[in-house]
């Protein structure tokens, strides 16, 4: 269930990244998020960043374009995260379709698949 809460997080919040992303001049790319496990990392360690910015209250304009920056790799690691999600979720349906065959192989073959993604997204 916590899965599928993230899954919704994600895919609604990755739908919004796009249109933003392709409508302004690029100057600025943000880290890259090539794999999942980066594509965590960068989510966790820049969303603390926003907080902390956030937390100081009144806001200079120096914040303010820290704040446009930690932007960018939010993006980038929102869009890897929501095709991470999209696999994910094409992998339960395998193994909810073959726990309803009874497809035992399949089931501990995906299963194991859906586990091993999963348990980056969420520890």
């Amino acid at each position: 269930m916590k899965t599928l809460k993230m899954a919704v997080l994600f895919s609604a919040l990755a739908v919004s990244v796009p249109a933003f992303a392709d409508d302004r001049p690029g100057h600025y790319e943000g880290e890259p998020a090539e794999t999942l496990e980066q594509a965590v990392a960068n989510f966790s360690e820049y969303n603390r960043r926003l907080e902390t910015i956030l937390g100081q209250g009144e806001l200079s304009s120096r914040d303010l374009h820290e704040i446009h920056q930690i932007t960018y790799t939010l993006e980038n690691a929102l869009e890897r995260l929501e095709e991470e999600v999209e696999e994910l979720a094409e992998v339960l349906e395998e193994v909810h379709l073959a726990s309803e065959n009874a497809d035992a192989e399949t089931v501990q073959s995906k299963g194991r698949d859906y586990l091993e993604t999963s348990r980056q997204i969420i520890k």
